[in-house]
């Protein structure tokens, strides 16, 4: 199994992605998640010449024999519909089809993009649920062009400062989203984290869905009440179980962390250190996973 993580942190605190992926070799990944998480016109990707840009990526990527296995689209995928919201709104569909084509180019086989839930979940269950088979089906013409598959990913949101359910985190739900859909251009990225945060266990949701439904992992742990994105084995997660549930169902895809919020707090010297063990974890963790086969 590859194992990946995302590069947003390393992007950010090391001065490029080129930089970014050079770092993950060294520490013995074998992929790279391209992560999109800037929005704004500050990031290469929306500004001229960003196909350019994106070759210097894969070029520096392809001297140090590590690849793009996937990427995380922008996100939210909406907002509420406010004056203040509207510039977002109106420019965030065409950044995601951007973060597609870029993805692809780079060679991600599956792009995570967040399901739309700016509304209240509980209230609007089935409206979130049409608003999305709109949103994803309208993102399929594209993701067929491209070569990639779109990723729809369980989420949380807040409900009286509590943190709760959102869009697809039932397994019943979110195999309905993936059933509906019933295009093999999407697929699911089961966000393990998430599932603690909302009160689910993770092993379970694995059995529940069942391999047909998961293409892709965000691999994370919390305490399950902060979305804390660190490694495993650092909060509630457990991990013994949720190891053996996705060796059990057979999962095919990739590891990829989704933890870069461990890396957060050390000096720049101690980031190379940290990196080699979150390797050498992700290595015992996919042991366990193949041993549970």
């Amino acid at each position: 199994m590859r194992i990946s993580t995302t590069t947003n942190f390393l992007a950010k605190r090391f001065g490029s992605m080129q930089a970014a992926v050079r770092m993950l070799a060294e520490a013995g990944f074998d992929c790279y998640d391209y992560s999109v998480f800037d929005t704004s016109e500050n990031n290469p990707l929306y500004c001229d010449g960003w196909r350019e840009y994106l070759a210097e990526v894969k070029a520096a990527a392809d001297a140090v024999g590590i690849v793009c296995n996937q990427s995380h689209a922008p996100f939210p995928s909406s907002m509420p519909d406010l004056p203040k919201n509207a510039d977002y709104n109106a420019h965030i569909f065409e950044r995601i089809v951007r973060a597609m084509e870029g993805a692809a180019l780079l060679g991600a086989q599956n792009i995570v993009v967040h399901p739309v839930q700016h509304l209240n979940y509980w209230e609007n269950q089935q409206k979130l649920f049409d608003m999305n088979m709109d949103f994803y089906r309208s993102l399929a013409p594209y993701a067929k062009k491209f070569g990639i598959k779109v990723c729809v990913e369980n989420m949380w949101q807040r409900k009286d400062g509590r943190i709760c359910d959102s869009t697809c985190a039932p397994a019943s739900e979110f195999a309905a989203y993936l059933d509906t859909l019933a295009d093999d251009c999407f697929t699911g990225c089961l966000d393990l984290g998430h599932c603690g945060l909302v009160g689910r266990d993770a092993a379970q949701m694995i059995r529940d869905l069942g391999a047909s439904h998961i293409g892709a992992l965000h691999v994370h742990d919390n305490d399950h009440y902060g979305d804390l994105h660190t490694i495993p084995f650092n909060g509630k997660m457990n991990w013994p179980e949720i190891t053996e549930a996705l060796g059990n169902i057979g999962y095919a895809g990739d590891f990829t962390y989704e933890a870069d919020s461990y890396l957060n707090p050390l000096p720049n010297d101690f980031v190379p250190n940290a990196l080699a063990y979150m390797e050498k974890m992700a290595r015992t963790l996919t042991a366990r996973i193949d041993a549970a086969r």
